[in-house]
């Protein structure tokens, strides 16, 4: 509504012209097509420069209702396009148009519910991996502050299959809902899967008994802040090296080591090869703690007779070029 009324405030200079310049090439006989443009721009900007012509007396009579209707409608126009842009509504309107159009481009992002305290932290991770991702808050409030790269902000309810739709659900890998209670989180989980089948969802749950309703609602995996929370807390008293260790694999900060999961997809050079024949470890150093085989199960430190598969997922350990390296071999074939 705003777009179209920014149009109309645009057009009626753009009208009055050409309303200008057809009245004096009517009225007055002398007068071409480039001399009514002239005593129609001369009048509406009041500059009032010599006339091209001696004005008939209805010429001056047109003169006196353009200045009086045009001049104060030019003012009008100025003083509401100056406003638009103090205000900061032009901004909005092109920020809305601009969000449209990066929300049609999306394919393979997270639609994260929530942006409360945890949700900020989950799409700061996700802003400094690069990952694309749409959050989704009712407050338009909390969403003004929102500037992290390769993320949208789009105000509305996840729960309603519109918003969700217009999130681009079909097009999304995963969906991740954190927001304030339980009951919103299994909404917005049994929406999603109604939606899409295929969807990786990720859930909060406050209580124990939410976390079996979530997971029956469709949910794979379901995160209670408190249970994590305490058992890091614990961790960090018992095994304070392990913790340093992990901080140093998984957190961002540390670019030089990652511990990254990779499929091998068709095509790849390791699909049926064992771990001591593709010498991952002998010629790019890195070490695969686990592989979890595309039936589900787990095989924690692999011998070197394990044997990779199309499907299966490495959970690899490794300085960053040489995990890249690794997951063009797992990656297929260009």
């Amino acid at each position: 509504m705003k777009r179209q009324r920014y149009i109309f405030l645009l057009l009626i200079p753009v009208v009055l012209v050409a309303v200008g310049t057809l009245g004096y090439w009517l009225i007055e006989e002398e007068y071409s097509l480039f001399d009514s443009l002239y005593m129609t721009v001369i009048t509406l900007t009041t500059v009032g420069y010599e006339e091209v012509h001696r004005l008939s007396p209805a010429g001056r009579v047109f003169t006196i209702v353009l200045l009086l209707g045009g001049v104060f409608t030019i003012f009008f126009t100025a003083t509401e396009i100056v406003r638009a842009v103090v205000s900061g509504e032009v901004q909005e309107v092109f920020g809305r148009q601009r969000m449209e159009r990066n929300l049609a481009e999306m394919k393979d992002h997270v639609i994260v519910c929530g942006f409360g305290r945890m949700g900020r932290f989950i799409c700061l991770e996700f802003s400094r991996n690069g990952y694309p991702f749409v959050v989704i808050d009712r407050s338009a409030d909390n969403l003004r502050t929102f500037t992290l790269t390769g993320g949208v902000a789009l105000p509305g309810d996840a729960s309603d299959d519109d918003t969700l739709k217009h999130a681009g659900i079909d097009r999304a890998r995963a969906l991740v809902t954190v927001a304030g209670s339980d009951a919103d989180n299994l909404y917005v989980a049994v929406s999603a899967r109604l939606l899409n089948d295929k969807l990786f969802i990720v859930a909060r749950a406050e209580t124990e008994a939410a976390e079996v309703k979530l997971k029956r609602a469709g949910a794979n995996r379901v995160v209670s802040p408190y249970a994590l929370g305490g058992s890091r807390v614990a961790h960090a008293v018992l095994r304070p090296n392990v913790v340093d260790y992990l901080d140093l694999a998984t957190g961002s900060e540390f670019y030089d080591l990652k511990i990254e999961e990779l499929v091998i997809r068709a095509g790849s050079r390791l699909d049926g090869q064992t771990l001591k024949d593709s010498r991952i470890h002998l010629e790019l150093g890195i070490m695969v703690v686990a592989i979890k085989k595309s039936g589900g199960n787990m095989v924690f430190n692999p011998p070197g007779d394990a044997r990779m598969e199309r499907g299966d997922t490495l959970i690899a350990l490794g300085r960053s070029a040489e995990i890249e390296h690794l997951e063009e071999r797992a990656g297929g074939s260009p």
